[in-house]
């Protein structure tokens, strides 16, 4: 059922989102980051964005007493580096984001969707709701806090027609406002396409540019993530340095203090709201030295690191690599 939710909701995305556009923005307080009203010409819904700290002060507003549908935003861990997120609906959405004012700490934004005359109901949308939360179960760009899954409600034709139009709308300006979560990641880069050598060979190219990029893994998260998925995620990348990633490598961190495999990248593609990248192996990961730390100097491997793999494959320790 899902399966099928997600690809009828990728159909009405994918047949809109290549239009043209233009949305308007009102500052209401002056502040870019405060309250912001969002609209466009011939579209009756309306986008209110606010950080937590306004709710108070704007929830008498007329547009929290009608029908509509809501996004709360956050990052409740430090190391967070995707968005949590919890939709929800309402037909009078000030109740709901009052109850979620007192019991829900985890967000610091909001973003609403309404209308302007009032034209939205309790079942469009709860449809709404169905709609972005089997969105953000596709893309997987946000932990999502909604314990249930919700069921489409039955709409008539006409009504169901309305609401896909108005989904259209809401989907196009979520990424103007800075949340990416309902986006199912389109690569940045396919180094494979490119690559005319097999992937992971015994002779390693001689080439002198950069193409291979050295992250720093906590044995845990190596073993789970760069061993078992076949990836590796949150990673910063240079936009100029993109297009030249051909393969990746793991350090793994103390007690290891070594770098100890290899894999060539299929593709890249963004990872959460913060400008870093997931990279994606077209194999499963190889080993490689180990090459110890030994006497680098001490923070040499913080974050993350550019080589060439034929530097990669021939050193025996850390500072012959770069």
């Amino acid at each position: 059922m899902l399966a099928l939710a997600s690809e009828k909701l990728h159909v009405i995305k994918s047949r809109f989102m290549s239009e043209g556009f233009t949305i308007r923005i009102f500052v209401l307080d002056g502040d870019p980051q405060g309250v912001r009203l969002i609209d466009r010409m011939n579209w009756t819904g309306l986008g209110i964005v606010f950080p937590r700290q306004k709710w108070q002060a704007i929830r008498q507003r007329v547009e929290f007493s009608r029908a509509g549908v809501y996004v709360l935003v956050g990052y409740p861990g430090e190391e967070d580096e995707l968005p949590t997120v919890y939709i929800g609906q309402g037909e009078v959405i000030r109740n709901r984001l009052d109850s979620h004012y007192q019991s829900k700490d985890f967000w610091s934004e909001a973003i609403v969707f309404t209308t302007s005359n009032s034209s939205l109901n309790k079942a469009h949308a709860a449809w709404l709701e169905y709609a972005l939360v089997n969105r953000a179960a596709e893309a997987k760009q946000s932990n999502l806090d909604n314990g249930n899954e919700p069921q489409e409600p039955g709409l008539s034709e006409p009504e169901r027609a309305d609401t896909q139009a108005f989904l259209k709308e809401v989907l196009q300006i979520l990424p103007l406002v800075g949340l990416r979560a309902f986006e199912v990641p389109k690569p940045v880069a396919e180094p494979c396409e490119h690559r005319t050598q097999p992937a992971i060979s015994m002779q390693p190219p001689t080439s002198t540019e950069l193409d291979t990029v050295i992250v720093s893994a906590k044995p845990e998260n190596f073993e789970r993530v760069f061993l078992r998925e076949n990836c590796w995620y949150a990673v910063h990348i240079g936009g100029g340095m993109l297009p030249k990633i051909r393969y990746i490598a793991a350090y793994q961190s103390y007690p290891r203090s070594a770098i100890t495999h290899y894999a060539p990248v299929a593709s890249i593609e963004p990872y959460g709201d913060q400008g870093k990248y997931k990279l994606n192996f077209s194999e499963p990961a190889k080993p490689i030295g180990p090459i110890p730390f030994a006497d680098a100097v001490p923070g040499e491997m913080v974050g993350r690191r550019y080589t060439t793999l034929d530097k990669l494959l021939k050193a025996t320790k850390f500072t012959e690599v770069f």
